[in-house]
């Protein structure tokens, strides 16, 4: 009995170094391991972005002139200076005015004195066509002869003739009036249309000659990116595109433009085509003549 003791002790023994041997050989899975499927984890994909070509380019608008002198003359006032906002029509300076303005006073007293002329003569008319009548009446009874009949008649005669004349010494003077005013008028100088001054040419005071600048008024809006772009874009950019504008300082997204022109021809020593874009979102901080940037997509 002892030594079958022994013996199943010694069994024991060596089967349960086996076990542990087994569970610490690498490769061998556990049976839990076993049990659970495996799952493929595969790397995320990002999708693809559109390639984005970027452009420069100035912004322009549309409205932006010197404006000069018509005429020659001293300034008497200036109303505005750089930065002022003004309006069509607005006055921004004015000329020493007092002999032009004589002028036309001189000229309108002579076009009302016309017209009173010619008032009187078309009254002058009518006597002598009532006078006329009488005589061919006086005639017709044998009571004048008939050299008193034809005065009266050459007197009607004359008076059409010379009333005639009057309509057209009004008209003379109705002429001179106008062109004096027109030259009083050139003695204002006003915006010609919506915008800001830019530059300021001129003092009180200073003699100018005309088409001397004045002036340089410029409009804010709509602003306008003029740029190039290669020519493979031919195809590709349209009339009505949006495309973003944005300047170099700038760091917000950018403003939202419109194409509006598209060049029909390829410049030949470049190989561009040139596009010009209508800001349509708040311009914000975007002036101009301010260089861009201009981003659009990629053919």
């Amino acid at each position: 009995m002892k030594g079958s003791a022994a013996l199943f002790s010694v069994s024991a023994g060596i089967l349960l170094l086996l076990t542990s041997c087994s569970s610490d050989r690498p490769g061998t899975a556990s049976a839990a391991e076993l049990s659970s499927p495996r799952v493929a984890v595969q790397p995320a994909v990002k999708p693809a972005q559109p390639s984005v070509y970027q452009a420069t380019g100035p912004l322009v608008v549309e409205n932006q002139v010197d404006v000069a002198a018509e005429r020659e003359g001293v300034l008497a006032k200036i109303l505005v200076d750089v930065g002022t906002r003004v309006h069509k029509g607005q006055l921004l300076a004015q000329f020493d005015d007092r002999q032009l303005t004589a002028d036309r006073d001189a000229a309108k007293a002579k076009a009302d004195a016309t017209r009173a002329d010619l008032k009187h003569w078309e009254a002058e008319l009518k006597m002598r066509q009532s006078d006329l009548a009488r005589a061919e009446a006086m005639w017709n009874a044998d009571l004048i002869t008939r050299q008193q009949l034809d005065h009266d008649r050459y007197s009607v005669e004359g008076g059409q003739y010379y009333l005639q004349r009057q309509n057209e010494d009004l008209n003379h003077a109705e002429a001179a009036l106008k062109s004096a005013q027109l030259e009083l008028d050139k003695t204002r100088i006003v915006a010609p249309f919506d915008g800001v001054v830019a530059r300021r040419y001129v003092r009180v005071g200073q003699r100018v000659a005309g088409n001397d600048r004045l002036f340089w008024v410029t409009a804010t809006a709509p602003l306008t990116a003029r740029f190039t772009l290669p020519q493979d874009f031919v195809t590709t950019v349209k009339v009505g595109d949006e495309v973003t504008v944005s300047a170099p300082f700038d760091h917000a997204e950018g403003h939202q433009a419109r194409v509006t022109h598209v060049s029909p021809v390829v410049d030949p020593s470049s190989g561009t085509i040139e596009v010009q874009a209508e800001v349509f979102s708040p311009a914000g901080e975007l002036r101009p003549g301010m260089t861009v940037n201009i981003a659009l997509k990629s053919p």
